[in-house]
């Protein structure tokens, strides 16, 4: 719910999902859920459909995803999003990677510079995913492509999820899937930020007021009236209050 350009950033996630034809969000909550609900009340975000899946205990990454699905009554392929990524993934090439790999799974990829703080994902020429490491030692990844935080899942993934305890999905689903050879990847080199730290939130607003998503966007919100002299550069101004 932390505002990017004066809008909530579930907003950029699911608005990017709709313009790739995305009609249905479930959004997977524990911590602090009535602030999405309050937020959108009529069930709806940037133009799609809500289903709130309310953890009533943390069930780790797999966990999670097993229950909203549950929750949601998916059986059916679906996508999986990492809520504070922003991206301009191709969605609709992603999808159609998957399909012609025939995997079970698929991971979408993004070369960092430091790849020691994600699950890190060697691949084959065809994309089939050789090994997955989580969060290796500096120094010591076999590449620099990670794990971007985005997926694509057959319904029998689910199968791999123990709903009797918490499971993750980077350490225990993502490798035993490798030991099928059912997991594929695919780096489409678009944009992408994890905003995780206050120094990456701010990155993220930086980047689409410099234009590197686009056309450059304003920072300033339709209620604030700025003095005729008044210059902003590189920065955000919230609401008038």
């Amino acid at each position: 719910m932390l505002p990017v350009l004066n809008r909530p950033m579930i907003e950029h996630v699911v608005g990017h999902l709709a313009s790739h034809g995305v009609d249905d969000v479930v959004l997977s909550l524990g911590y602090r859920p009535d602030g999405f609900r309050h937020a959108y009340p009529g069930g709806r975000c940037a133009g799609v459909r809500l289903h709130y899946a309310i953890e009533p205990e943390p069930l780790d990454t797999a966990g999670a995803i097993r229950f909203a699905a549950l929750d949601a009554g998916i059986d059916h392929r679906f996508l999986v999003l990492n809520g504070d990524v922003l991206t301009d993934l191709d969605v609709t090439r992603f999808v159609a990677f998957h399909d012609r790999a025939g995997a079970e799974a698929t991971i979408a990829l993004h070369k960092v510079a430091d790849p020691s703080r994600y699950g890190v994902v060697p691949t084959d020429a065809h994309g089939r995913v050789t090994e997955f490491v989580e969060k290796p030692p500096p120094g010591e990844a076999p590449t620099d492509l990670i794990n971007a935080g985005t997926y694509v899942l057959e319904p029998s993934v689910l199968h791999r999820i123990d709903g009797a305890r918490r499971v993750s999905v980077e350490r225990e689903v993502f490798p035993a899937m490798v030991a099928d050879g059912t997991l594929f990847a695919l780096d489409d080199d678009s944009y992408w930020i994890d905003t995780g730290t206050p120094q990456e939130y701010i990155q993220a607003q930086l980047d689409l007021l410099d234009g590197l998503r686009g056309e450059p966007v304003t920072g300033i919100h339709p209620s604030v009236a700025l003095d005729p002299g008044a210059r902003v550069a590189r920065s955000v101004v919230g609401p008038a209050t």
